[in-house]
């Protein structure tokens, strides 16, 4: 059902990155999406970062207008939707790289997992977006490509050296890191959450496929035993059906 929620608060985290925290707090499992709709410019899905909190990167139309909102203003949103991460016991990996960190933050906030550690990449330390997730981890890793905070690298050269301290994996980011933590991790004691080019967020349009899955509707969260033998950093679709190559 769509519901019209007014934006309580909205400031900026990372360049190009604000958080916008609206006035209806959702039942969700971390690892869930809402559908945001602006009238008159399209509709997005975003995953969750608190019951109340999404966190966005401007990289497009409607970013950029969703960026031109105050607080007061109103949004449009329904949902949750998808399957969230399922929790296992022991040592935990939480990886995010980029703007993969909202549904890795709900994952530490809320996940009941006895020791979680979190692996943050961005590019540079202009775009990290690490929110307030110090209180529920117990070790922060951060990366960046150009070295200019943490470590010089990317969060899958500390998860291949660490791989065997955890008994489960938690990944979201670019389809590339994804690819190379099932890489990592050949496919098992993983979960993933994936995206593709969305229109109904309800398992309708078809326009999510991501091989035998919608990942609306059968993700967004997969394990690695799911993805094997499908396209996950091969290719995606674009909004005009044609395919765009990742490597």
């Amino acid at each position: 059902m769509l519901k019209r929620v007014i934006i309580r608060e909205t400031w900026e985290v990372a360049k190009n990155i604000r958080a916008f925290r609206f006035s209806e707090k959702l039942d969700f499992t971390p690892g869930q999406f809402i559908m945001v709709w602006l009238p008159g410019v399209n509709e997005k899905p975003f995953s969750l970062a608190d019951k109340d909190l999404i966190v966005v990167k401007r990289v497009g139309p409607f970013t950029s207008k969703l960026f031109e909102l105050e607080e007061g203003d109103y949004i449009w949103i329904r949902g949750p939707y998808g399957n969230g991460f399922r929790e296992v016991e022991g040592r935990v990996a939480l990886v995010a790289g980029g703007i993969g960190i909202p549904p890795i933050y709900a994952l530490a906030k809320y996940g009941k997992l006895e020791e979680k550690v979190l692996i943050y990449g961005a590019r540079t330390r202009d775009e990290i977006a690490l929110l307030d997730v110090e209180d529920y981890v117990e070790e922060i890793v951060v990366t960046t490509d150009d070295g200019s905070s943490g470590i010089k690298g990317f969060p899958t050269d500390i998860l291949a050296k660490r791989k065997d301290e955890f008994s489960q994996v938690y990944a979201c980011g670019p389809e590339i890191m994804l690819a190379k933590i099932l890489e990592i991790m050949k496919y098992e004691r993983v979960q993933i959450s994936a995206e593709r080019y969305m229109k109904c967020g309800i398992g309708v349009c078809g326009s999510c496929a991501l091989g035998p899955y919608l990942v609306c509707r059968d993700g967004p969260v997969f394990t690695g035993e799911q993805l094997r033998g499908t396209e996950i950093g091969k290719f995606v679709r674009l909004p005009d059906g044609r395919i765009k190559p990742l490597r």
